[in-house]
């Protein structure tokens, strides 16, 4: 019995509009826009030569020092806008800048391949054999 909420998963910039609403999310991407009026940030990714962009609502870590063009990493929760669509009220917003996001996305994706293993394994572990 946990009363801490499930850790935040790591989702890239093109997979955060298919997050449930509520759910706890980990991001990143370059900043492009600040609009400090309506406590708002847009990131941005390319992914298969595509730009993907997520709005982060910033109101819970004002006031900070936005630099455009710097990459960020976001840790919040999804929230659906209206004329937006998914947005993540960030709890956390760091400045990045000069990581090497070529290998952040292949950390993630070795992370997930490790999670997947272990939860397969537990599972074989966790079945009981029929003793009858």
């Amino acid at each position: 019995m946990s009363m801490l909420p499930p850790a935040a998963v790591f989702r890239f910039p093109w997979e955060v509009d298919s997050v449930k609403e509520g759910e706890s999310v980990r991001t990143f991407g370059r900043l492009v826009c600040y609009q400090p009026d309506e406590s708002r940030v847009t990131l941005s990714a390319q992914h298969a030569s595509k730009e993907h962009h997520v709005f982060v609502h910033t109101q819970f870590v004002e006031p900070f020092n936005p630099i455009i063009g710097a990459q960020y990493l976001v840790l919040g929760e999804t929230e659906n806008y209206e004329g937006v669509g998914v947005m993540v009220r960030a709890r956390v917003l760091n400045c990045v800048d000069g990581v090497n996001t070529a290998l952040l996305q292949k950390a993630i994706t070795e992370q997930r391949s490790f999670f997947t293993e272990r939860e397969c394994k537990q599972g074989e572990v966790k079945q009981p054999e029929d003793v009858t």
